[in-house]
């Protein structure tokens, strides 16, 4: 706690449905962000509404915040948390080798899913209220189940042999995010942007984009000024905005 970011708050549950949900209900009372996080999750989920497994001593936590801008901006905030969880774990196994990042919001560990990141905003006429970043960290256990063509998920501990407390985590995991939120509101997205191409998972090699209705195969060629996924195809150049990838 020594290292705890001013100007954040913190609040830790036993037991919760969701620290999305959480979240939620207390966002629009907010005067400051606010990290949550749950030593018990009963009701977890991922993108696209798909359930997100919380065995215990998994970390499952939210920031939750009030930020200004419009909501393209706000979105980029996905880039920032994935770089603080990069450096966070990195610190966690006392290096960054075998870490990378994958488009658009995983972290990934010697090529295996380790971290999720999702986004959830709340707001009216373009502005937003408040906007939560979970993030579930396979820190003890990895999911049993897997999606066809999809990155198996692993653990820290199966992994690396290192056991991080949940708790201990979220005390990496703040002064990280802090640090990159002040560069991103200082600097803008650009520096984030190269940080995060720096670590990235099969830049400059074959990939899979795919939507409910679209396909798209190529070359990862970068990430854009609006962090689009940018794909070199028989057909062109093109950006995609949301999709999920698969190598």
């Amino acid at each position: 706690m020594n290292d705890w970011p001013v100007g954040y708050g913190r609040r830790v549950l036993d037991e919760v449905g969701s620290t999305m949900e959480e979240a939620a209900r207390i966002g629009p009372g907010l005067e400051r962000p606010e990290w949550i996080l749950a030593r018990r999750q009963t009701r977890g989920r991922g993108r696209r509404g798909r359930a997100w497994t919380d065995p215990e001593g998994n970390f499952a936590a939210t920031l939750v915040m009030r930020p200004e801008g419009g909501a393209a901006e706000v979105a980029l905030r996905s880039f920032v948390a994935a770089l603080a969880l990069y450096d966070a774990l990195a610190l966690a196994v006392g290096r960054g080798s075998g870490l990378s990042l994958k488009w658009p919001n995983d972290v990934l560990l010697n090529g295996g899913k380790l971290a999720g990141i999702l986004l959830e905003s709340s707001g009216q006429g373009g502005r937003i209220g408040h906007l939560a970043i979970g993030i579930g960290v396979n820190l003890c256990n990895a999911p049993d189940r897997v999606e066809p063509g999809a990155v198996a998920p692993v653990s820290l501990v199966g992994e690396t042999g290192v056991r991080v407390d949940p708790e201990e985590f979220l005390d990496l995991l703040a002064p990280a995010y802090a640090q990159w939120e002040a560069r991103f509101r200082a600097q803008g997205f650009a520096p984030i942007r190269a940080a995060w191409l720096a670590r990235a998972a099969r830049l400059g090699e074959a990939i899979v984009a795919r939507t409910a209705r679209e396909e798209w195969r190529g070359v990862f060629e970068t990430v854009d000024e609006r962090g689009n996924l940018v794909l070199s195809t028989a057909d062109g150049r093109r950006a995609i905005a949301a999709a999920e990838v698969f190598f």
